[in-house]
């Protein structure tokens, strides 16, 4: 425990960060009457602008979210103050041990955000009080306010940037989907990203004797191309051993939700719950948006042309799956956005062969076009989405294909030009009704 008793031990709380997280603790640090300073660069909305060695001094912990990496200025003058610096996940579990021994934890390149919602939705229906939290938005901070419902089975999404210094949250289980190069603009290299996510692991065999662990294939090679050992109790997840046990007409019949029901599968039967629970929440559950769906399609001069939204796809991984969807049809990529690090090049080797035309956007743009020509591919800049859209629904008209895909995953983050993937997604799917109603 963070402290025994916070009321008496925390007489002020320095919080890094306006955003969700940030105003999460903001909250539950009014209602426990703990006095809270919120400081954020822009100033506004009653914020400090700047954490001064005087600040941090006046403070007896710091709270962050997770966008601040470790060695941020205002951690480093916390530290030299000798505070405390927890992510606001690790907080909650610091404050609250208690309220997460049976917290399950979802990481991984892709996935996490699905499997993390149907966990919690299939505990729910079968009678558990479950809740999901952590970096699908909702920050795990609520699971302790005075409104909060009774959370017996937290599912905590947790990111690299949540693990990669926590100390107080020992999952009782963890879930790792899939591993491929992502923030690499954060953590230098792809092994440091992968030890970011393996420090879940480190912190469950801190306290757990017998918990339960269960990777993904990718996950598996990677530990061992950088000789990192998983607990003896480790069980690997393949789609394949899923194959004909996915319930018919949920959504993880396809590629890339395949994985995660293998995933939870393993959980499941480890933990001994009915398997007849899993697959009944399997049929029922639906994913949030902007998740690899078809959003329209317009059929015209003899062809189908299906537009299909995959906002969330701010990685590599995910256009690799989201391509693999589609492996007997032509399709027309758009992609690009705001780059986190990583091979571009290695990248374009592997998806020009997948792809008829690539219609490119955001700052990453002009260095894809040159890759892709390079290798041969189409490929054409645009200064925005509607252009992109128009551009390749035109190049899949004019080759007259039966059936053809547009596929937006853009494999970047959304912020060099939008708001975030969900106002990314918005844009485009609004794009594509305006292109359905001209035809």
């Amino acid at each position: 425990m963070l402290f025994k008793d916070q009321k008496t031990a925390l007489s002020s709380l320095a919080v890094l960060g306006a955003g969700v997280s940030g105003k999460a603790v903001m909250q539950w640090a009014a209602e426990q009457e703990i006095p809270a300073v919120l400081y954020d660069r822009s100033g506004t909305n009653g914020t400090q602008a700047d954490f001064t060695p005087s600040d941090a001094a006046r403070h007896d912990a710091v709270v962050y979210s997770p966008g601040f990496p470790p060695e941020h200025p205002w951690l480093a003058t916390a530290r030299e103050a000798g505070q405390p610096c927890l992510t606001e996940a690790d907080f909650a579990a610091g404050i609250r041990p208690d309220a997460f021994a049976n917290a399950i934890a979802v990481t991984g390149t892709n996935g996490k955000t699905t499997l993390t919602e149907f966990l919690a939705f299939a505990h729910r229906l079968s009678g558990r009080n479950a809740a999901a939290v952590g970096n699908n938005g909702i920050p795990v901070t609520t699971l302790l306010l005075n409104a909060a419902p009774q959370t017996d089975f937290p599912v905590c999404e947790i990111s690299s940037f949540q693990a990669e210094c926590m100390q107080y949250l020992a999952p009782a289980s963890v879930l790792w989907t899939n591993f491929d190069e992502d923030h690499l603009d954060r953590h230098g290299s792809a092994e440091n990203y992968f030890r970011a996510k393996f420090r879940l692991v480190e912190r469950q065999l801190a306290t757990q004797a017998d918990g339960v662990c269960v990777i993904g294939e990718s996950v598996a090679e990677a530990a061992r191309r950088f000789q990192i050992r998983f607990p003896d109790y480790t069980q690997i997840a393949t789609r394949e051993e899923v194959r004909n046990k996915i319930p018919e007409g949920s959504i993880f019949n396809s590629f890339p939700q395949s994985e995660n029901y293998a995933l939870a599968r393993r959980y499941w039967l480890a933990r001994g719950y009915p398997i007849e629970d899993l697959e009944a929440a399997a049929k029922q559950f639906a994913p949030k948006a902007h998740r690899l769906a078809r959003c329209g399609v317009i059929e015209t001069a003899g062809m189908n042309i299906d537009f299909w939204n995959d906002s969330k796809g701010t990685n590599f991984h995910a256009v690799y799956a989201a391509l693999a969807t589609f492996p007997q049809l032509p399709v027309y990529w758009i992609g690009g956005g705001l780059g986190k690090g990583g091979d571009l090049g290695a990248f374009c080797r592997r998806i020009a062969p997948e792809i008829r035309h690539a219609a490119l956007i955001g700052e990453t743009a002009p260095k894809l076009s040159a890759h892709l020509a390079a290798l041969g591919a189409p490929a054409q800049v645009f200064g925005t989405l509607a252009e992109a859209v128009h551009a390749s629904f035109e190049a899949a008209l004019a080759a007259k294909d039966p059936h053809a895909v547009v596929l937006f995953s853009p494999g970047f983050a959304s912020f060099d030009m939008f708001k975030s993937y969900a106002d990314r997604g918005r844009t485009f799917e609004a794009l594509v009704e305006a292109l359905k109603q001209k035809e």
